[in-house]
């Protein structure tokens, strides 16, 4: 693969700031991008000519515009799942008082376009556009159960594979075999795969196609979704993946 040197570090510049809400300074910046200082100036300069970054008259950071999450939301404001499924995550939440995720597949990742926060004491730490792997999320194994096990292979062997925790699955016939037991019940379970203390639930979204256009999840504490209660949020979950499905057109 060829890499455009100017491309990829502009690009670099943009990832760093986007951890910085109070912006850094063209020095800060250089130091961590590891880039001189004259070549950081004429890659800001670029971009505040752009609109992607402005400066700070005040203080001389640097920090992001809009812009970008302008660019993603024309993106996702072209997915039909989005609109479809907004009165059904909101009733599900409601249902349930737990978080509700919305996610769709981008390349060997899942990514969450959309959240319903429920009114609980312990939060969960989540956001829209965060990316995850499909393997040891609930959302993603959902999406993967109903896949051709060559797409399935496809995704594994071009993912970073992790043990996140001592519960995620990091061999692709465990996975598969797991796989099979969810196409059978419907609905898939992180059950601390992927961050201890969570357990999340997760059923798949099809298209008029019949194909896996994404999928949702309840998410909470383990003290809250306790292994007693996983049958009974499933339902519910399935039955709103459900209502999304034939919003988009799908039927059994």
């Amino acid at each position: 693969m060829q890499i455009v040197q100017s491309v990829d570090r502009t690009l670099s510049i943009l990832e760093l700031l986007a951890n910085y809400d109070d912006g850094l300074r063209i020095m800060e910046i250089s130091d961590k991008v590891n880039l001189h200082k004259s070549t950081v100036h004429r890659l800001l300069a670029t971009l505040v000519y752009k609109g992607y970054v402005i400066q700070d008259l005040d203080t001389n950071k640097y920090k992001l515009t809009l812009k970008l999450f302008e660019l993603g939301s024309k993106k996702i404001e072209n997915i039909d799942i989005l609109s479809a499924s907004k009165p059904y995550t909101k009733a599900l939440m409601e249902e349930i008082n737990e978080i509700v995720h919305l996610v769709i597949q981008d390349g060997n990742e899942i990514v969450y376009i959309d959240k319903v926060e429920a009114d609980n004491t312990i939060r969960m730490a989540s956001n829209i556009g965060k990316r995850s792997p499909m393997y040891s999320t609930s959302v993603g194994k959902a999406m993967l159960a109903f896949m051709e096990e060559e797409e399935v292979e496809k995704i594994w062997n071009n993912s970073k594979i992790e043990k996140f925790t001592e519960y995620t699955i990091v061999d692709l016939e465990d996975l598969k075999n797991r796989l099979k037991k969810i196409r059978k019940k419907g609905y898939s379970v992180d059950d601390q795969e992927n961050e201890l203390g969570v357990r999340c639930i997760g059923a798949p979204v099809f298209n008029r196609l019949g194909k896996v256009e994404g999928a949702i999840s309840i998410s909470g504490p383990t003290i809250r979704v306790t292994k007693e209660k996983i049958e009974e949020m499933a339902e519910q979950v399935i039955k709103y993946a459900n209502m999304i499905s034939n919003e988009l057109g799908y039927i059994k």
